[in-house]
């Protein structure tokens, strides 16, 4: 109803309207009729059943009928106190929440130009080391929100070029042989404060939210040295929020890697004595550290309406010694700490571009940089997996390359 305007009753609307019956059918349906339109009604007999000015009926039968009326009022469905009277409308039932807020899944291809895989090389014509391994990665992410918190998951299949020969190859110039195939899962799942706690005490100026952080990594790859990586995360993270839509995250994490494989340690590869010089399974497991991981967003909002279609993200993640990389056995080198980033990723929204706001992030197309250094923790400068001699870098364990590739969301 328009402000201001009265509302009237609807029995009050006309003054001069009765309840009466309709022209078609005797009593067969009610509505309100004014005078003059009971004056054009007939019954089955063609007599108007009210004429102002000459009584058809006696008293008798317009008693009978005004009863009648009544009953058929009170009790019969679909005359007048169902069809005319109002009726109060049913409360709309309440929706249901959705469990999760935000869902959102992606698909990736990718090119890493000049990727690495620590301990693994050629030796060029001549006598130059090449330990740079270009890579195909075919990757799936999935992001959600709930009531509590966040989850995030990727797994990723990275296919490697020859230089980084799957397991049966020659080594270290395996020529032709195929690349090996890399399996890499990881995912991270938070718990807000504000969520848990019912409040809004852990938002304050440019911090969005405290959370509990849990994760998890696990590898495994067809080459000769057989890695099966697993390490969990536990701790805390920080959410900021940055201007134009983004974000900035950081998480100071416990870090514990266990059950690595390696297949250069497992006694029977190369002989050795079990739990001296060589592992029985191959397995090794370090010591718990410590670990930062951050991450990154934001939407290019500053740039003319026409260029509105870039955003930049990215990530950096430093993982502390975990003691021998050779754990258990005692003979190895100590391990160094490891940096793993993506410092900036340029993404260009092709759907946005192309079909409008309705569609953007649907196909997005992107350029990265991507540097780690001390791969897996092992120490560029004095590992010997990561030296031909001391001194002399095989160039596979510290990786430095642009990275490239189109995501597409469904």
């Amino acid at each position: 109803m328009p402000h201001g305007t009265r509302a009237v009753h609807p029995y009050r609307a006309d003054p001069t309207a009765v309840f009466g019956e309709t022209c078609a059918k005797p009593w067969g349906k009610l509505r309100l009729l004014s005078f003059g339109e009971r004056r054009k009604c007939r019954n089955s007999l063609g007599y108007p059943i009210i004429n102002l000015g000459v009584l058809r009926m006696s008293y008798r039968h317009g008693a009978i009928a005004a009863a009648a009326l009544s009953l058929a009022t009170l009790f019969t469905p679909g005359l007048a106190s169902a069809a005319d009277l109002p009726v109060k409308a049913a409360a709309k039932p309440v929706a249901d929440v959705p469990f999760f807020f935000v869902i959102d899944d992606r698909v990736t291809y990718s090119y890493i130009f000049s990727g690495t895989d620590p301990g693994v090389y050629t030796v060029r014509p001549n006598g130059t080391i090449n330990g740079k391994t270009a890579k195909q990665v075919y990757s799936f992410t999935h992001f959600d929100a709930w009531a509590y918190g966040t989850n995030f998951f990727t797994i990723s299949m990275y296919k490697s070029d020859h230089n980084d020969p799957a397991n049966g190859c020659a080594f270290p110039n395996p020529g032709n042989c195929a690349g090996a195939t890399e399996i890499y899962g990881l995912f991270r799942s938070t718990f807000g404060w504000n969520e848990i706690f019912n409040t809004k005490a852990f938002s304050v100026g440019p911090l969005h939210n405290v959370s509990f952080e849990v994760g998890m990594d696990a590898n495994t790859e067809n080459n000769t040295l057989a890695p099966a990586k697993r390490d969990v995360v536990a701790g805390l993270q920080f959410a900021f929020d940055l201007p134009y839509k983004g974000y900035f995250n950081v998480a100071p994490l416990m870090y514990w890697e266990f059950a690595n494989h390696n297949a250069f340690l497992q006694c029977g590869f190369a002989g050795g004595v079990p739990g001296v010089t060589c592992i029985q399974d191959g397995n090794t497991s370090y010591n718990p550290t410590w670990a930062v991981e951050t991450n990154y967003y934001m939407d290019l909002g500053f740039l003319p309406p026409s260029m509105q279609y870039f955003s930049i993200s990215g990530r950096l993640g430093w993982y502390g010694k975990k003691g021998n990389e050779t754990a258990p056995i005692q003979n190895g080198a100590p391990t160094a700490v490891e940096f793993n980033s993506e410092p900036i990723r340029l993404t260009f929204d092709a759907s946005k571009a192309a079909f409008g706001e309705k569609y953007s992030h649907f196909v997005d197309v992107w350029v990265a940089y991507r540097y780690w250094q001390n791969k897996f923790g092992l120490d560029h400068a004095t590992s010997a997996v990561c030296n031909v001699k001391a001194g002399v870098s095989n160039n596979s364990c510290t990786e430095s390359s642009l990275y490239s590739g189109i995501t597409v969301k469904f």
